[in-house]
């Protein structure tokens, strides 16, 4: 066997590292050399494609569903300000560095954008000098609309608005003058939607906006062509207001809560289930009476007026003979004729002295001629009490409760039988009772007003799921799983690329000929010969082969010249002795 040595002290094969590598790689078949090849594209290519995703997470959505002219004029100014750029697959998204977001928007927003698709009071500003009084008005009234739209589309649920003023000329005649309207165009976000209280604020918020306008004069659409601005008033009529069918399950949400807090601690918590209804009286009502009292009563009898008034008065008769002698007038009497004065004659109740030759009747000082005839006395008394008056007036509350009803429906209490299985219990009458006394004050039970509760005791069969999104539906959740398992696809090929077929290569590319030996000088002997040629084949040898082959070598090459490995021996020695 033919024996080729070449000396090496530092690089044993000789050569440069290139002259090795060349080496190395001639010792592959073609067909090595082709799958070496291939795999190392493979894993350059996946090692970009990795390093191209990370790269992308770093930028983050700077702008979306901007318009075409917002899009332009923004991109202008990115390139203006030196900022990279970058659109997504759909290109209805700007990105930017994640590290500028902020400050690219807030510079961005100091020129006005983006403008959201309308102009606005900005278009006052470049007005040239001598336009017209029309010119100017109708750019007021387009800057009026642009305005309004961009604070519509600022509600969550609003992608872009358009508004659309009908403003006519002023007139001094009375007749003749018109009342402004308007129409808004509300493109909604998919599965987005508008309650009455919005709509009704969009109407008042354009109504606020227009001297004159009235809310009624508002119509508001959206993108399907839906009047939404009769929604309100379609409910109403039919009597469903929504915030008072809110404000019924607020009544409603309240007290049921009430009874569950106070029900938790005694049953334990899940193991009630109370529901209420609540009749609610939304009517409105006025009431105004007024009431009369009899004032009878004496010590509360009042006196508005009292008048009285007594009056006497005499009827002279004729006497003596009919002629001139008959009606002469009496003579004098010649002795004082005196009578006791009448009962409550006079002021204050005393009788007054009669003068001469009269006589006191009454009140009334009459002659003493006149006493034998008829006297007449007459009394009027007239007295005004107050009138007892009450008027009230009443107006009824708005949401009051008519009438209210339960039922509480409470788990049967777990227990362990006999055969140390769990049973259910239920409830002894007495705590049932009490619990049903608790409900009643807890929820304001009224009698008088036709409340109703219902108490049962019943076994549960069915247990409370949690609520809330799975995890495998939550979108976050699912952005991440998605991220591992393309990141995780890519870091397998590349594994098993450079562990399966690139490793077993280079270890065969960089493993010694079967006929290389040492020679006792420090020389390597390559055994040349047609048996080594062979050994270099399509499957690389396993680490046991290569062991056991070395073996084999070094036992043959003691065999065959035991003098060269005891001088090999003796070099190894040598040299760590000294």
């Amino acid at each position: 066997m033919a024996a080729v040595g070449t000396e090496g002290t530092a690089n044993p094969t000789g050569g440069k590292l290139v002259d090795r590598a060349r080496e190395a790689f001639a010792r592959l078949s073609n067909r090595q050399k082709v799958v070496l090849m291939v795999s190392l594209a493979v894993v350059i290519a996946l090692l970009v494609a990795a390093a191209t995703l990370l790269r992308q997470g770093e930028y983050r959505i700077l702008f979306s569903n901007v318009s075409e002219r917002d899009g332009g004029a923004i991109i202008a100014a990115l390139e203006q300000m030196n900022v990279p750029y970058r659109f997504t697959e759909s290109g209805n998204a700007i990105l930017v560095p994640s590290s500028r977001v902020h400050d690219v928007r807030l510079r961005l927003a100091s020129q006005g954008l983006p403008r959201g698709g309308a102009v606005g009071f900005e278009l006052m500003e470049g007005q040239k000098f001598g336009i017209s009084q029309f010119a100017e008005q109708v750019n007021y009234q387009r800057g009026l609309e642009g305005e309004l739209s961009r604070t519509i589309q600022s509600i969550a649920a609003v992608q872009s608005a358009r508004v659309h003023l009908a403003i006519p000329k002023p007139t001094v005649f009375m007749r003749e003058e018109l009342k402004p309207s308007a129409s808004v165009m509300l493109n909604l976000y998919a599965g987005r939607a508008l309650d009455a209280a919005q709509i009704a604020g969009i109407q008042n918020l354009v109504a606020a906006s227009v001297p004159q306008l009235s809310p009624s004069s508002v119509t508001v659409l959206d993108q399907s062509g839906t009047l939404l601005s009769q929604m309100k008033s379609r409910l109403l009529e039919a009597g469903l207001d929504p915030t008072q069918v809110k404000y019924v399950h607020e009544v409603e949400a309240a007290i049921i809560k009430r009874v569950e807090d106070i029900l938790a601690p005694i049953v334990g918590p899940g193991n009630a289930r109370v529901q209420i209804a609540a009749d609610i009286d939304f009517s409105q009502t006025e009431q105004t009476a007024e009431t009369h009292r009899p004032n009878a009563t004496p010590p509360e009898i009042t006196i508005r007026s009292q008048q009285s008034s007594e009056t006497a008065t005499t009827s002279p008769t004729a006497q003596g003979v009919p002629g001139a002698l008959s009606n002469q007038p009496p003579v004098p009497a010649t002795a004082p004729l005196t009578q006791p004065p009448a009962a409550g004659a006079g002021t204050g109740g005393t009788a007054t002295p009669p003068l001469p030759g009269q006589i006191n009747a009454a009140g009334v000082q009459a002659p003493i001629a006149s006493i034998a005839q008829p006297l007449s006395t007459t009394k009027n008394s007239t007295i005004n009490y107050e009138v007892d008056r009450t008027i009230r007036h009443v107006r009824q509350a708005v949401g009051t409760i008519r009438r209210l009803s339960g039922a509480v429906v409470i788990n049967q209490r777990k227990d362990v039988g006999k055969d140390g299985k769990p049973v259910s219990k239920p409830l002894p009458d007495g705590e049932l009772k009490q619990i049903s006394d608790l409900v009643k004050e807890a929820m304001g039970f009224s009698k008088e007003r036709g409340d109703s509760i219902s108490v049962a005791n019943a076994p549960f069969t069915a247990t409370e799921k949690e609520e809330g999104i799975p995890p495998w539906r939550d979108p976050e959740t699912l952005a991440v799983g998605r991220d591992l398992v393309k990141y995780g696809t890519i870091a397998a090929i590349i594994a098993y690329l450079l562990l399966g077929v690139v490793r077993p290569l280079v270890r065969t590319m960089l493993e010694r000929p079967a006929g290389a030996e040492t020679a006792p000088g420090g020389r390597i002997d390559l055994v040349a010969g047609e048996e080594a040629e062979e050994e270099v084949g399509e499957r690389a040898p396993t680490a046991s082969e290569i062991l056991e082959r070395k073996l084999a070598e070094a036992r043959a090459l003691a065999q065959r010249d035991p003098q060269a490995v005891a001088n090999i021996i003796r070099q190894w020695t040598g040299a760590n002795a000294s």
